[in-house]
């Protein structure tokens, strides 16, 4: 892949330069630490209320009280700020006519569109390395499953990389920014909700959406359970709307 690294080089300089990547940074640790405080407060608050009571204390743990619910809610937060990382990969390039320019470079689209992918995606690693604070502090005050907390961060980051091969997908095909994370987000929660409509349709179709809905695979991961089934959705998934990407950029070049 001929000019990955120069892609990577100025995708990573870009996000930068400007305050997109430092806000959604800040935002996203923000909320993350305020469920965190929340569900530890709610944790030592329901201990002492149990503290006298052998029976309740013993089924009182910090991977159900905390690390459960907070990785199910910093997906949820994920699933908002997905489209505004990918928003403005290719839709800038195009509203500004740099596409033109860059596309007569002799750089290989795969590396055009991988460059620009893998930078998203070494924000999001930085955003979530940024909230290992919660396991370190959460080892420090109780005993929790280790492996759970390691397969659920596995699935935030298999969760969040699908959510940007899907955002990347359509920002190449607008030059409108804004546009285009109306439709990734809009597109995002269709495959985080599309298990819910499973029970209105005949089994064999509901197995079916059951298998397309994001929500669906994810939830193994926050139950500590990895299965082949659930790491290959993820991988396909990217692998999918990353093909699709690189026949939207040759489109382009075509029309160009």
């Amino acid at each position: 892949m001929h000019g990955f690294f120069a892609v990577f080089r100025k995708e990573m300089s870009n996000f930068f330069i400007s305050p997109i990547a430092y806000s959604i940074i800040a935002i996203f640790l923000l909320i993350s630490g305020l469920f965190f405080a929340v569900y530890v407060w709610g944790m030592a608050d329901m201990s002492m209320k149990v503290a006298g009571n052998p029976m309740y204390a013993e089924r009182i743990n910090s991977t159900d009280l905390i690390v459960r619910p907070l990785v199910q809610n910093m997906a949820i937060i994920l699933l908002f700020v997905m489209p505004l990382l990918t928003m403005r990969l290719f839709s800038e390039e195009k509203k500004s006519g740099t596409i033109e320019l860059l596309l007569t470079y002799p750089i290989d689209d795969s590396a055009f569109v991988f460059g620009k992918f893998l930078a998203a995606l070494a924000l999001l690693i930085i955003m979530l390395l940024g909230t290992f604070t919660f396991p370190i502090l959460l080892a420090s005050l109780t005993q929790p499953d280790f492996g759970v907390m390691t397969s659920g961060y596995l699935g935030l980051f298999l969760m969040g990389a699908a959510f940007m091969a899907l955002g990347t997908f359509i920002s190449s095909l607008t030059e409108n920014q804004i546009v285009a994370s109306a439709i990734s987000f809009g597109a995002a929660i269709l495959f985080w909700v599309l298990s819910w409509t499973s029970s209105f349709v005949s089994e064999s179709t509901g197995a079916v959406i059951k298998q397309l809905s994001i929500l669906e695979h994810l939830e193994s991961f926050n139950k500590g359970v990895l299965t082949a089934p659930d790491l290959s959705f993820f991988i396909l998934f990217i692998a999918f709307f990353l093909f699709l990407s690189l026949r939207s950029l040759e489109t382009h070049r075509w029309r160009g």
